[in-house]
């Protein structure tokens, strides 16, 4: 499958995307925003924590399966200490009445493959209703021909498809499990029901993490993803746990590495980490059983800011234990375990 490629379809491509987004902002979105921007300002400039509005973005948690064993994933190597399990219709349902008067972006993943999940167009379907723009990753295995249709019908306005190879043994290497083949048709079935449904949606992205084994063929893979019609290819830095004494995984190029290699051969972060966090002021994640954590990164739900299923968002989100939290970032974010690993900072 081949299609015509060009810089001025591609920016089309990406301003249609950005008027889905654009179309469901209201007056009462608009002022939230406004009201975490001035927060957030005032509160690197006072030196206090000053909180106002609600989440402008979130991630919920529709399982914690996942059909891969993937290097470097909690899901996949299931080293979880909390329970695992699938988020049900009617907990998404709470969530999204609680938020969606403010709420502008819903990111529907956090660990698993939220494929697995069978109510998980229900979970799109409803979102949409909101008006809120929805977002989901995946490893592509489970867009046959009747989930790609689904996932166009859903009105899903963006799908990030991993694809860390362009054959089967590097692809492989680090998605333990894996069809490479697999996740290459998935991605022609949702490129062909877009055409056949007359769709833009979803915004279809190739993402590319660049690990050692593959980074030689990151011009390649910018290729495929022009021949093959989707809208963007986007590379992405690999997180690695135990890091320090380096990681056989670790590429060469450091334009896409998170870590330095150090005079005494020992590894560390590359990016120096600001005291300051935007998302603890925008963001939030929920795990499918409620549980509400400060970010992407505290993916085994150790900083729990408190559970939905004793309280409502509103009060765990302004209480003062949350804030405690915030006030530690900005104070000394260097000595939270899940920031020391965060991507905020790295400059390409």
């Amino acid at each position: 499958m081949q299609v015509k490629y060009s810089k001025e379809l591609n920016v089309y491509r990406k301003i249609i995307d950005s008027t889905h987004f654009l179309i469901n902002l209201n007056f009462i979105r608009v002022w939230n925003v406004v009201l975490i921007y001035v927060s957030y300002w005032l509160t690197g400039l006072k030196g206090k924590i000053i909180h106002t509005g609600m989440p402008v973005s979130i991630s919920v948690e529709p399982t914690t399966a996942c059909n891969l064993r993937c290097r470097e994933c909690l899901s996949g190597q299931k080293q979880f200490s909390r329970p695992e399990g699938n988020m049900k219709y009617e907990d998404f349902q709470n969530i999204i009445n609680q938020l969606h008067k403010h709420l502008l972006y819903l990111i529907i993943y956090f660990q698993g493959e939220p494929y697995m999940n069978k109510l998980f167009f229900d979970f799109v379907k409803f979102a949409r209703q909101k008006c809120i723009y929805t977002v989901t990753s995946s490893n592509g295995h489970f867009l046959d021909d009747k989930n790609a249709k689904k996932t166009v019908e859903s009105g899903l306005d963006r799908l990030i498809i991993s694809l860390d190879g362009l054959d089967q043994e590097t692809y492989e290497s680090y998605r333990t499990g894996g069809n490479f083949d697999k996740v290459i048709q998935g991605i022609q079935n949702i490129i062909r029901w877009k055409k056949a449904l007359k769709s833009t949606r979803p915004y279809l992205i190739i993402q590319f993490l660049v690990l050692k084994t593959n980074e030689h063929q990151m011009k390649e893979i910018k290729k495929l993803g022009r021949v093959m019609g989707v809208d963007e290819v986007q590379f992405k830095t690999a997180q690695f746990y135990d890091y320090v004494n380096g990681n056989e995984l670790i590429p060469d190029n450091k334009r896409y590495s998170r870590y330095i290699k150090r005079d005494d051969g020992t590894y560390a972060i590359r990016s120096k980490l600001p005291d300051r966090c935007f998302k603890m002021w925008s963001s939030c994640v929920i795990t499918w059983d409620g549980r509400i954590v400060p970010c992407c990164f505290d993916k085994d739900a150790n900083h729990q800011m408190g559970n939905l299923t004793k309280n409502s968002f509103s009060e765990i989100w302004k209480r003062d234990y949350y804030n405690q939290f915030r006030k530690a970032v900005f104070t000394a974010r260097e000595k939270i375990d899940i920031c020391r690993n965060c991507t905020e900072g790295l400059k390409n």
